[in-house]
C-alpha cells in the first residue's frame, strides 16, 4: 500500500527521483559539515544554522518540485514571454533598489520577509522557457538569420546585458547555455559562429565603457582573476580559495576523511556553497563523495534526452533539454572551479551547495522536466495497455483510435 502511495504521488522518471533524493543526501550532510565553524562563529554558537535552514529550503523544494510535476508543461509555452519580461523587471529592479554584498548587487530584498532574491537565477530558467518556446514555434523558419536575431539573440543579449555589469560569470555561463540549446535547436551553426563573435566583441566594448566612462572597478575584479589563474599568485584571493581547494581535494584521497573530519572547511571560504564539492571529496573521498555526484549528474543529462526522444512535439522536447542542460552545465563548471580546472566563478553546485534562490529555481527547474516526463510515461503506458485495461493510475482507459 506504501509503495503504491508512492507511485502516485511521485509520478513521472524514476531515476530522476531517485537522483533527487542522492542530491538532498549529500546536500544535508555536506552543508552541516562544512558550515559548523562558521554557524558557531557567526550566529552566536549555533552550529545548527545551516542545517536547519537547508533543510527547510529542501523541504520547501521537494513541495515544489511535486506541484509543478503535476502542472502541465503546456502552460509554459504560453506564458513563457511574460516570465522572461518579469525576469527582466526584476533584474531592472536589482539595480534600483538591490543590496549589495561583496561589491556586487545581485540580489533584491524581498519587503517583509528578508529573504534575498538572486534575480539572475530566475531570469536563467526563464530565458530558457522562452528559447523552448521560440525554438517550437520558428522550427521552421531558423534559416532566417534576422528572424533568429530578433525572437532569440535580441532577448538573450537583453537578459545578459543586464546581468554582466555585476556578474560576468553568469552571464557567460547564461550565454554558453544559450549557444548550446540554439545549436540543439537547429540554428545554423554559421549562425552562432556569427552572435559568439559580436559577443566578444561587446564583451571587450563593454569593458572599455565600464573602465574608461563609468570608472567601475569591475573590469579590474575579471583582469584579476583571469591573470592569478593562469599565473597563479600566491597571495590572489581566487588563488588563495583554490589552493584551499585543491588541499581538501588531495588529503580526502579515494575513500576521504570520514563525515564531519574536514580540517578544510575551516580555512576554505564558501566552503558550504561555492566550493562544497571540494569538502565533499575530503571527506567522501572520490569513490564515496566525487564519482557519485558525477554519475548522478551525467545519468540526468541521460534521463533528460531519453525523455526528450520519447515526447512527440517540439515544445516539450527542447523544455527538457534546456532545463537539463542549463542544470548539467553549472555543475560541471562548479566542479572545474573547485579542482582548479577553471576561474572562480561563484557557481553553486545545483540542488546540493546551501543556498536560497538556486535551490528553489532548480527544484521548479527539475519539476518541469519531470512534468514532461510524467505525461510522456502516461502516453506510453496507455499505448501497450490492451483495449479497456485501466492504467496503474486510473487515470486513462486506452480506446483504440477507430479508422
Amino acid at each position: 500500500m506504501e509503495k503504491g502511495w508512492l507511485t502516485k504521488t511521485f509520478k513521472g522518471d524514476r531515476a530522476i527521483w531517485g537522483i533527487v533524493a542522492l542530491f538532498m543526501f549529500y546536500s544535508l550532510l555536506a552543508v552541516y559539515s562544512s558550515s559548523v565553524g562558521v554557524a558557531f562563529k557567526t550566529f552566536q554558537g549555533n552550529t545548527t544554522y545551516f542545517l536547519r535552514s537547508q533543510f527547510l529550503m529542501l523541504a520547501l523544494s521537494l513541495i515544489i518540485i511535486v506541484i509543478v510535476h503535476y502542472l502541465p508543461y503546456k502552460i509554459y509555452f504560453s506564458t513563457a514571454g511574460l516570465i522572461l519580461l518579469v525576469a527582466i523587471g526584476l533584474l531592472i529592479l536589482t539595480y534600483a533598489f538591490g543590496s549589495r554584498v561583496n561589491e556586487a548587487t545581485r540580489w533584491l530584498v524581498i519587503p517583509g520577509t528578508g529573504f534575498r532574491l538572486q534575480t539572475s537565477d530566475v531570469a536563467k530558467v526563464a530565458l530558457v522557457l522562452y528559447l523552448a518556446r521560440s525554438l517550437a514555434r520558428y522550427q521552421n523558419e531558423l534559416n532566417n538569420f534576422m528572424l533568429v536575431t530578433k525572437y532569440f539573440m535580441a532577448p538573450i543579449a537583453i537578459t545578459i546585458g543586464l546581468i554582466m555589469p555585476e556578474n560576468l560569470s553568469t552571464a557567460m555561463m547564461i550565454f554558453g547555455i544559450s549557444m548550446i540549446i540554439l545549436f540543439i535547436g537547429r540554428v545554423p551553426f554559421r549562425f552562432l559562429l556569427a552572435y559568439v563573435g559580436i559577443a566578444v566583441v561587446g564583451l571587450v566594448l563593454f569593458a572599455m565603457v565600464l573602465t574608461v566612462v563609468v570608472k567601475s572597478n569591475r573590469v579590474q575584479v575579471w583582469k584579476n582573476r583571469i591573470e592569478h589563474f593562469f599565473s597563479r599568485t600566491e597571495d590572489a584571493d581566487g588563488d588563495y580559495q583554490s589552493n584551499q581547494a585543491n588541499i581538501a581535494i588531495s588529503t580526502g584521497g579515494l575513500i576521504g576523511k570520514a563525515p564531519g573530519k574536514s580540517t578544510q572547511r575551516n580555512m576554505l571560504p564558501q566552503s558550504n556553497s561555492d566550493f562544497i564539492f571540494a569538502i565533499i571529496i575530503e571527506e567522501y573521498g572520490l569513490l564515496g563523495g566525487a564519482i557519485p555526484l558525477i554519475l548522478a549528474y551525467t545519468i540526468l543529462l541521460f534521463r533528460g534526452i531519453t525523455i526528450a526522444r520519447k515526447c512527440e512535439t517540439a515544445f516539450p522536447a527542447f523544455l527538457v533539454m534546456g532545463l537539463v542542460i542549463m542544470i548539467v552545465v553549472q555543475a560541471m563548471l562548479n566542479m572545474f572551479v573547485a579542482v582548479g580546472l577553471f576561474p572562480v566563478t561563484g557557481q553553486t553546485l545545483p540542488m546540493v551547495s546551501w543556498g536560497r534562490t538556486s535551490v528553489l529555481v532548480m527544484s521548479f527547474s527539475i519539476g518541469a522536466i519531470l512534468s514532461v516526463s510524467r505525461v510522456v510515461n502516461a502516453r506510453v503506458k496507455k499505448e501497450e495497455l490492451p483495449e479497456g485495461e485501466i492504467t496503474d493510475d486510473g487515470e486513462k482507459i486506452y480506446e483504440p483510435v477507430k479508422p
